[in-house]
């Protein structure tokens, strides 16, 4: 994936969201972008996914522009089920035609075996997040943005839901871009991180992790935090 823009704004009177902005992202990498609120993380999720369509520059997702390419799967940080619908009937809202096999798998994927007949608020907040997760993987298993999955979640839920993550990234190889505020959440998943900074937004440090996310014992995911929060710290000063 390459994304190359020269210009971003809301309307002619404000100043750029974008400067001049590259990055690259290999196929099967994970990344992990981190920044302050309002740097424009989100909107640069929803850029690869072709929901923002007013910036100039390109982006291409396997050497196609995104209104060509085949679109992401996307994890939403307040998941944005329809809450009209079952589990099931939410997969099949954005793949139309799963059979009941094919969703009864997905589901049992990700720890929702036997639910598919549950309504998101008969849904624990992980387990919604949990079906968003299942959900994306029916629209595109290889390429697949996060924006803020674990935000508002208990750790414990948060360990769970990050072990999934990493069990899916095994088996799928998928691209991936995850937001997050938490260093914490990239050293556990990350193959790379992307600090952002200021306004017109800029690549402010670029990090190679060392090992990935399912071999980190505890202690390299603390030196990788530690890692992390250095590098944000020079960002500030």
């Amino acid at each position: 994936m390459t994304i190359a823009l020269t210009q971003m704004r809301f309307s002619a009177a404000t100043e750029p969201l974008f400067g001049v902005f590259h990055l690259n992202v290999a196929p099967g990498e994970v990344v992990a972008l981190i920044g302050p609120s309002g740097v424009g993380k989100t909107t640069l999720l929803r850029m690869i996914a072709g929901l923002e369509p007013g910036y100039d520059g390109r982006i291409l997702i396997g050497g196609a522009p995104v209104n060509v390419a085949p679109p992401p799967g996307f994890v939403f940080q307040d998941a944005r089920l329809l809450p009209w619908l079952d589990a099931a009937a939410n997969l099949r809202a954005v793949r139309p035609g799963m059979t009941d096999t094919e969703v009864e798998e997905l589901l049992a994927r990700v720890g929702l075996a036997g639910l598919g007949a549950a309504f998101p608020r008969q849904l624990s907040g992980g387990m919604q997040r949990r079906l968003g997760l299942a959900r994306a993987i029916s629209v595109n298993p290889g390429l697949l943005l996060l924006d803020e999955p674990f935000v508002s979640l208990d750790r414990a839920v948060v360990a769970d839901l990050q072990a999934l993550f990493r069990t899916i990234f095994a088996a799928e190889n998928p691209t991936v871009i995850l937001v997050s505020h938490d260093p914490e959440d990239a050293a556990r998943l990350a193959d790379r991180v992307v600090i952002l900074a200021d306004r017109p937004l800029r690549i402010a440090a670029d990090l190679r992790l060392t090992g990935t996310g399912a071999d980190r014992s505890p202690q390299d995911v603390a030196r990788l935090v530690e890692t992390i929060l250095t590098a944000q710290l020079e960002v500030r000063r």
